[in-house]
């Protein structure tokens, strides 16, 4: 588990704004308004909150001043200070879900400086742009999704009765001169039969009702195992091709390049309805969404909303003017600062600013502290949060307080086989004294220990429950001590287990 799941159960944050951005802001996102939306699924931490809050507040802020002093202010950017599991990732994570901004979630670890193995430091501004292109282009398909809906009923009609079909012609004539054949609708796809002698606008007039029929059919879901031929076009395939040596900027868009450039080939392919749907949606939204338009929206939510989470940033400090992997770490912070303090990303679909991005740095500083970072550094983050240990008090709010909190997903998961779990508060204090006592003697992992301690509370009822195993069980006090005691005492167990 990561921090998301640390303090809170998994789920949706509360709708981001619509696509006015700022303006919309103004109306509901307010710093105690954030506050208490972040209160629904994040226990604690009110000064990490309240932080936050305010940097976001700020981002809205800065779009009221005016036009001349704008580019001037700068984000406030935070670092959160504090053990594993107790919210830095969450908070942040939903902070970003409640601003509908691009956002990011990188280990700072993972970046390395020239001549070491790792990732350049520019890759994580590139996944921001990716995260906005993906999230931009989402809202504009929501958009379009009822023409495009529409568009594809028309061409699943094309496909199960042509303009010119056929069987039409081959249908059996009429003795009288002047007869045209019949078409006649079903489930089974339409079938051309001899009509009557033609009258004027007849043979129109039936297509058109056959139509209207097959539509009703379409709708109604009647025709989705029928088979119909259309055409899928395909890229042309690059596996094993080799690309040019060098850094990550510079071949990132290589593969693509080729892509563009080498002709794509069409193939036609027999699929049923349902499949054929699928397609030809896809098809449909990628001719009704302009993304040159996309690209431009998100290039520019990036600039002024994107959020980068820079996670075990404690990592890659030390001792400055060290021997070993301290001259590594330090290379890391040198190569961030640019990134932190403002500068130009080149990326496939264009140069990004990152003067304005707000970055949120977190580690646990256990070995290291805040000052071990270069000066240059700890002046791009002006503000550090302390967030604080959890306690048994905290778990038992944990467990019960925020939305679709953790016993709520295992009363879920269990009612899935047609069973019902019922924690009673004597059983819930259990739990988290149980949490704690492990935190205190063994590693401080922070509310992901509820995960580890809940899984093996309950293996034997999701085990046995599909085999006919209990069907109504009571998490109480001695069912708890029952279960776990004997586990968290064994020193050798617990090691292996919790």
């Amino acid at each position: 588990m990561n921090d998301t799941n640390a303090v809170t159960a998994q789920g949706a944050a509360g709708a981001p704004p619509s696509e006015g951005g700022a303006d919309d802001w103004s109306e509901w996102l307010t710093p105690r308004q954030i506050v208490a939306e972040l209160d629904s699924y994040i226990v604690g931490q009110d000064d990490a909150k309240k932080a936050v809050a305010i940097a976001l507040r700020n981002r809205w802020r800065r779009q009221r001043v005016p036009e001349d002093l704008r580019d001037e202010i700068v984000p406030s950017n935070l670092i959160l200070i504090g053990p594993t599991g107790v919210g830095k990732t969450e908070i942040s994570r939903r902070l970003a879900r409640l601003a509908g901004a691009p956002f990011v979630k990188v280990e700072a670890s993972k970046f390395t400086e020239v001549g070491y193995v790792g990732r350049d430091v520019e890759s994580m501004i590139r996944d921001l742009v990716d995260m906005a292109i993906n999230m931009v282009r989402a809202e504009r398909e929501d958009d379009v999704a009822d023409t495009a809906d529409a568009r594809v009923e028309e061409r699943l009609l094309d496909l199960l009765f042509p303009a010119s079909n056929p069987d039409a012609q081959e249908a059996p004539d009429s003795s009288e001169a002047g007869s045209r054949p019949l078409f006649v609708a079903g489930p089974s796809g339409v079938e051309a039969r001899a009509g009557e002698a033609d009258d004027p606008g007849g043979t129109d007039a039936r297509r058109a009702r056959t139509r209207e029929k097959l539509r009703s059919l379409l709708k109604d879901g009647k025709l989705e195992d029928r088979e119909v031929e259309i055409e899928v076009s395909q890229a042309p395939t690059l596996d094993g091709m080799m690309v040019p040596m060098g850094g990550e900027g510079m071949d990132y868009n290589f593969t693509e390049m080729l892509q563009d450039i080498l002709p794509k080939k069409t193939k036609r392919r027999t699929m049923t309805v349902a499949e054929a749907r699928r397609i030809l949606f896809q098809d449909e939204l990628d001719k009704l969404v302009d993304m040159d338009e996309v690209v431009n929206e998100a290039l520019n939510r990036t600039e002024d909303m994107g959020m980068v989470f820079l996670d075990e940033i404690d990592k890659v400090a030390g001792d400055r003017g060290g021997a070993g992997p301290d001259v590594s770490r330090e290379g890391v912070q040198r190569d961030l600062l640019p990134i932190v303090e403002g500068s130009t990303v080149t990326t496939k679909y264009g140069i990004v600013r990152t003067d304005h991005i707000l970055f949120v740095a977190a580690g646990a500083f256990h070995v290291s502290k805040p000052s071990d970072l270069i000066p240059e550094l700890q002046g791009r983050f002006p503000i550090r949060v302390e967030l604080t240990s959890l306690g048994e008090a905290d778990f038992v709010r944990i467990l019960t307080e925020p939305r679709n909190a953790l016993l709520n997903q295992y009363k879920a998961l269990v009612e899935t086989e047609g069973g019902s779990l019922e924690f009673t508060d004597d059983g819930v204090a259990a739990i988290a004294r149980i949490a704690t006592e492990l935190n205190t003697r063994m590693e401080n992992i922070g509310a992901r220990r509820l995960q580890t301690v809940m899984t093996t509370l309950l293996e034997e009822v999701l085990f046995d429950l599909p085999d006919g195993g209990t069907r109504q069980v009571r998490v109480d006090a001695d069912f708890v001590n029952r279960h776990l005691d004997a586990i968290a005492d064994d020193e050798d167990l617990r090691r292996y287990i919790l």
